[in-house]
């Protein structure tokens, strides 16, 4: 099986990978959603595969600090499905209403989100 190739999940955020050799996962990844603290952004991905299972992770400099995604998956029916989690060092929140936002670090249990999305290949 090949993992080789562009997987747009359901937002339209490509994964694209261009390397699975040797169980390793290799690529980029660019979200589509501009809430996120990686738009705009193509980040590189690395990680592993094995059979009909991956992991992969990657991260970055993100609008208010730093970031890191990791993403474990299963393909099932031609389709990735996976689970994702973001963790976040900072933010940008306003001390006051009116006020400029400033960056500002957050508590361990702010600082992770976590979801599901799936990934069908386009080529």
């Amino acid at each position: 099986m090949s993992w080789l190739g562009t997987w747009r999940n359901q937002y339209g955020s490509l994964l694209h990978i261009t390397d699975d050799r040797d169980n390793r996962i290799v690529g980029s990844f660019k979200t589509s959603l501009a809430d996120s603290g990686f738009y705009g952004q193509e980040i590189p991905v690395v990680g592993v595969h094995y059979g009909d299972c991956i992991g992969l992770s990657g991260g970055g400099k993100a609008t208010a600090g730093d970031m890191v995604v990791t993403y474990t998956g299963l393909l099932r029916d031609g389709r990735l499905e996976t689970l994702w989690h973001v963790v976040a060092d900072s933010t940008i929140a306003a001390p006051a209403e009116g006020a400029p936002g400033q960056v500002k670090k957050l508590g361990w249990w702010r600082s992770m989100t976590t979801n599901a999305d799936t990934f069908e290949r386009v080529s």
